[in-house]
Order: C-alpha cells, then sequence, then structure tokens
C-alpha cells in the first residue's frame, strides 16, 4: 500500500476529527466529569474499531444502501446522543476528591467505556463517512487485499482520535481543577450539544 495514500488520508482524517461533533462533546464532558479521559477516549476508539471492522468486512456499504436498516441506525444514534446528553445534563458534577472506592471508580470507568462505545459505534454519520472516504484511499492494483487496506487506514483514524482526544480530555480536567464554575459551564454545554446533536439527526430522518 502506498505511503503517500496512507499520509494522505491521515490529513484528510484530522481535519474530520478536529470538527467538534458528538465526540468532542462527549470528551470534554467526561473529562471534566471524571478523573481521567482514558476511558472516554478508548470508547471512542474501541467504537471506530467496530466501525472500521464493519467496513472492512463490506457490511458497511450494505447498511448505506438499505433504506430501513439507515434509518433504524440513525434513529438508535440520535437517541442515544439525546439520552446521553440529558443524563449528563441532569446529573451534578463529581466534586474533585471525592474519597470514592477504587471499586466504584473501576465501575464508573467502565461505564463511561461502554458509552464512548456507543458514541461512535452508533453514529450513522461517521459510518457513511467511512463507507464513502475509506474506499477512496485503496486500489486493487496493490498488492495488498482490500480489507487489510481499509483496516490500516481505519488503525491510522482510531490512532488519531485517541492522541487528539486525549489531549482535550487532559485539556478539560486542567480547567476543572483550575476553574471549577467554567468546568460546570463547558460540561452543560457539552450535554445540549449532544442532545442538539442527537435532534437533529432524528429531525434530518424524519423529514428525509
Amino acid at each position: 500500500m502506498a505511503v503517500s495514500s496512507v499520509l494522505a488520508f491521515w490529513a484528510v482524517a484530522v481535519l474530520l476529527i478536529v470538527i467538534p461533533g458528538p465526540d468532542w462533546a462527549f470528551v470534554l464532558g467526561s473529562g471534566l466529569r471524571g478523573r481521567t479521559a482514558v476511558p472516554a477516549v478508548g470508547g471512542l476508539v474501541l467504537g471506530y474499531g467496530a466501525v472500521t471492522v464493519v467496513v472492512a468486512a463490506g457490511v458497511g456499504e450494505l447498511v448505506a444502501r438499505s433504506q430501513p436498516l439507515l434509518t433504524g441506525l440513525i434513529f438508535a444514534g440520535g437517541l442515544y446522543l439525546v439520552w446521553l446528553g440529558a443524563r449528563t445534563l441532569t446529573r451534578p458534577k463529581a466534586p474533585p476528591g471525592t474519597g470514592r472506592t477504587g471499586a466504584r471508580r473501576i465501575g464508573t470507568g467502565r461505564a463511561t467505556l461502554a458509552r464512548g462505545i456507543g458514541v461512535s459505534a452508533l453514529n450513522p454519520k461517521g459510518l457513511l463517512v467511512f463507507v464513502a472516504l475509506l474506499p477512496q484511499f485503496t486500489s486493487a492494483r496493490w498488492s495488498w487485499p482490500l480489507a487489510a487496506q481499509l483496516g490500516l487506514l481505519g488503525l491510522v483514524f482510531m490512532a488519531s482520535c485517541a492522541a487528539f482526544y486525549l489531549c482535550l480530555g487532559t485539556f478539560a480536567r486542567r480547567i476543572s481543577r483550575a476553574r471549577p464554575a467554567a468546568a460546570l459551564a463547558i460540561t452543560r454545554f457539552s450535554a445540549v450539544a449532544m442532545i442538539v446533536i442527537g435532534a437533529l439527526l432524528l429531525i434530518e430522518r424524519l423529514a428525509g
């Protein structure tokens, strides 16, 4: 597989990642509320890993072409974002330094990981981006099988996501420690953003 194609895809992937969306809102909210952004980022990466497998197996294109399946996926993703945003908005931010047990911290980390998987795996626009974008950087002329090419590009996207969102989550944690009032405002903003994005997905599908 040509290195130039991988680098070109990486450049496009970075541009897509830095555009604010559901992932941004989720990482900001989790980074401000939790002790670390690693579970949130890990969940997002695992979710995109699942999407990569689906696309590499050829299932993603079938989903994109099936109107009932695509509609169901969009509704599931939209409702999930609305639920997650409402849940974040109604739950108060845990004050830093509270004496939680190790078992509870592990449980919270696992729950955040699972929610992160849902945010990225149930994002229908993410699936469509993978279906439309990844094949443009592959070629049947190369010695690598198409599935391997798609898998490599998916790994590049996942690594870029991990690096960027870990930096974003760390930045959110620093704000949380230095300015609790600003952290609470950003948490509420991220929750509202998830609700709005989820609602727009639903409205877009209903209007279409």
